[in-house]
């Protein structure tokens, strides 16, 4: 595919503010956006300068006018319309979870497979150049075998009865909240550092506020009002999705780990934090902290400092600004757009795509599967 790349984004909330600005650093065009109603969308289209508002997402995702199709909305809409826009030919990104069931995600994968169109998911953590160097490390065979794989996700934007979303109503979010946010994040990057595929996990899930705010605030955002503030006038309605989720697995090379997942962690924003334990030495990746990792042995402890002089070629070409300036999320999501506008122009494959969301849907399924039984639960490969 020649010339500018047209781009339109199904969904204007804050995710679809950082697909913009990924879409631009990549030098596409913003042809159009659509949100939940025609007066939203076009007010995202003023908001995120895109060149027109779509009255629907569904007249966006087959228009003629596009290229690349951004699909951001809540997750319920995510499997109808990545659907249509693959049987129109269209290149998708869709946000995670692909679909809010592993059978849905699977057909999605199978149908992008038979359209021959790029099909891709934002892992972003992966573009982090100190998880593409921790996955050099542990790949190469540096570290020894993996024997343990143990961290956590933790968030706080839902950790007050007043705090509410769209991803708490299973219709609209899907049946799994906390593990399906952000746990699979956790658990893609896991196995894409590793190579380990977990095969079987146990599982316990809480409802720590079985009740909240009926007020809608926005992701990672303070209550609507009405909320903490004035707890006598809140409406509230009963929540059946988990905010937290405790894991035991085992890998099919042979490692165990463990994953705690919470949005109700007080103080904690965004810490996705994994550790790899191998024979000889250990390898620690903190996102929010993300210009380091700590390499740690018997004999001493290493905190190497992002030099892409010093990376791993993949880790170094990630790595687009001189060492101690900052790289951040924003960063990530435009190298992740970057791998997938040249896929679509026919360069290598490098984006995470939805075969990978299909995996963490088995993950997901499996989760709820295991908390439900209180028992051990195979993961299908």
């Amino acid at each position: 595919m020649h010339g500018q790349l047209r781009v339109a984004i199904a969904g204007a909330g804050m995710v679809a503010r950082v697909h913009a600005d990924a879409v631009r650093r990549a030098g596409a065009r913003l042809v159009g956006v659509s949100a939940s109603t025609p007066e939203r969308g076009k007010a995202a289209a003023a908001e995120l300068g895109a060149e027109r508002a779509y009255d629907t997402s569904e007249d966006l995702v087959v228009s003629d006018e596009v290229d690349i199709v951004h699909i951001c909305t809540p997750n319920g809409l995510h499997h109808p319309l990545a659907e249509l826009a693959l049987r129109a030919g269209k290149h998708v990104v869709c946000e995670k979870p692909l679909a809010t069931s592993a059978a849905q995600a699977a057909e999605l994968t199978r149908l992008a497979a038979e359209q021959r169109v790029v099909a891709a998911v934002p892992f972003v953590y992966r573009y982090h150049p100190m998880a593409a160097e921790a996955r050099a490390r542990v790949r190469s065979g540096a570290l020894g075998a993996v024997h343990l794989l143990h961290g956590h996700y933790l968030q706080d934007w839902l950790a007050d009865p007043a705090d509410s979303n769209w991803r708490v109503d299973p219709v609209v979010g899907g049946p799994s909240r906390a593990f399906a946010d952000i746990g699979s994040h956790w658990c893609d990057l896991a196995e894409w550092i590793t190579g380990h595929r977990i095969t079987e996990l146990v599982a316990s899930t809480a409802t720590v506020h079985g009740e909240r705010s009926a007020a809608m605030s926005g992701t990672f955002s303070a209550p609507a009002a009405g909320g903490a503030g004035d707890r006598q006038a809140v409406t509230t309605e009963a929540v059946t999705t988990e905010d937290a989720a405790h894991l035991l697995f085992r890998t099919d090379r042979g490692a165990t780990g463990s994953l705690l997942v919470s949005q109700v962690s007080p103080g904690r924003k965004n810490r996705l934090w994994l550790e790899v334990d191998a024979a000889d030495a250990s390898v620690t990746f903190d996102q929010e902290n993300p210009e380091t990792l700590l390499l740690g042995r018997r004999a001493s402890t290493e905190v190497l400092s992002r030099d892409a002089a010093l990376l791993a070629p993949d880790a170094a070409r990630l790595s687009t600004v001189p060492p101690g300036h900052p790289l951040g999320y924003q960063d990530c999501f435009a190298a992740f757009v970057r791998d997938v506008h040249d896929a679509v122009r026919g360069g290598e494959v490098r984006h995470p795509g939805f075969a990978d969301a299909a995996r963490t849907a088995a993950l997901t399924d499996a989760v709820l599967d295991s908390a439900h039984t209180r028992s051990w639960t195979e993961v299908p490969a």
